[in-house]
């Protein structure tokens, strides 16, 4: 079995660098996916309050007959429940979703500078609480600008262990992961392959053809040279799989610096703008 390597977060905890992802799962197919990344070695599952299937998740790790303490879980906070009182009936209803009385990371999913007044502060001195009483072994952020992580340090006392941002190819998001990078505060991947749309590009397809793998496999191995945490997601069981194959071949500096060029800036980011999104789900 490949060995994941861990990456030691600035409370001394350690994270799984390479994780299985749950977003976009229904909760039907949930369980028996996140069992199949079990089997496969995986040992790392990230879910969300919004994507509806923390209870799956929980339910795959006991169908898998792991123990709780050898998966590390991480889940993140409903958009519709920043108000303090609000984060903690949902942070409970994630536990006793989980079936675990402890989360290894919660992360508040979005910073929503355009509602709740823009107190996102607020709702992280409630997952400060969290830390502090051992519930969540870690906590975090997710899609926080550089101003949104500086205004953190200047409001309340604890940094972020991980900002999960979107990184790929064509989107490095260069200017937060440094700033966390100078912080301590190591970045989580999401969308590490754009939702695909850097599979066909000629550079990566060269590069996995030197190297054997698939396209894919090139671009996780770029993740994990420059040292993200990635957790990528898939039901196929051969992609779960190739997935996981990726610590048997080395890029080149050549080819990490070639893939690293295809950043387009804000013109390659696939998903929402952190400083305008402010979807509360209904």
């Amino acid at each position: 079995m490949n060995t994941v390597p861990d990456i030691t977060l600035n409370n001394g905890k350690t994270i799984p660098q390479l994780g299985f992802g749950v977003f976009q799962i229904d909760p039907a197919d949930t369980a028996a996916a996140v069992r199949t990344a079990l089997e496969v070695g995986y040992r790392h599952l990230d879910t969300a309050e919004m994507y509806g299937n923390e209870k799956e998740t929980g339910q795959g790790v006991r169908d898998a007959g792991i123990d709780r303490s050898d998966v590390f879980i991480t889940s993140k906070l409903n958009n519709g429940f920043h108000k303090p009182d609000d984060a903690r009936r949902a942070f409970d209803e994630t536990l006793e979703k989980l079936g675990s009385d402890y989360v290894d990371l919660f992360l508040i999913h979005w910073p929503l500078p355009t509602q709740y007044d823009g107190d996102f502060v607020s709702t992280w001195k409630v997952l400060e609480e969290f830390a502090k009483d051992g519930r969540a072994r870690s906590v975090g952020v997710s899609n926080f600008q550089q101003a949104h992580l500086e205004r953190l340090e200047r409001e309340s006392d604890l940094i972020p262990a991980v900002n999960q941002i979107e990184v790929h190819p064509y989107f490095t998001n260069g200017q937060v992961r440094a700033y966390g990078e100078g912080k301590n505060i190591k970045t989580e991947a999401w969308s590490p392959i754009a939702q695909g749309k850097v599979l066909d590009d000629p550079r990566i397809t060269e590069v996995a053809n030197d190297v054997q793998k698939s396209t894919a496999q090139v671009v996780l191995r770029w993740h994990i040279q420059r040292g993200d945490i990635i957790f990528p997601k898939s039901v196929t069981e051969k992609r779960v799989r190739d997935n996981f194959d990726i610590f048997d071949f080395e890029l080149s500096d050549r080819a990490m610096e070639d893939i690293t060029s295809l950043d387009k800036g804000e013109d390659g980011r696939t998903g929402p703008n952190p400083d305008t999104f402010d979807m509360i789900p209904k």
